[in-house]
């Protein structure tokens, strides 16, 4: 089963994060993502960068994700 805390790693080892914070019930997942990696992105291609660290996750573990994905000035502030 999936759980928040994989989701969690899973993101950390592909981006690097100021902060993260995931919660859900092991199908649906809720995620707040800081990265100044997003600066100078949109949403959509900020969300991509999530998929993309999941890869195959997306796919064959995780039902749906919704993200919450922010600077760290956007953060912070």
């Amino acid at each position: 089963m999936t759980t928040p805390e994989s989701i969690r790693k899973g993101i950390e080892g592909g981006l690097d994060c100021k902060h993260i914070e995931v919660a859900g019930d092991g199908q649906h997942f809720e995620a707040v993502i800081v990265s100044a990696a997003f600066a100078g992105k949109s949403r959509v291609q900020r969300h991509q960068l999530v998929y993309a660290v999941l890869g195959e996750r997306m796919r064959e573990e995780i039902h749906a994700l919704s993200m919450r994905t922010l600077t760290p000035e956007e953060w912070g502030g």
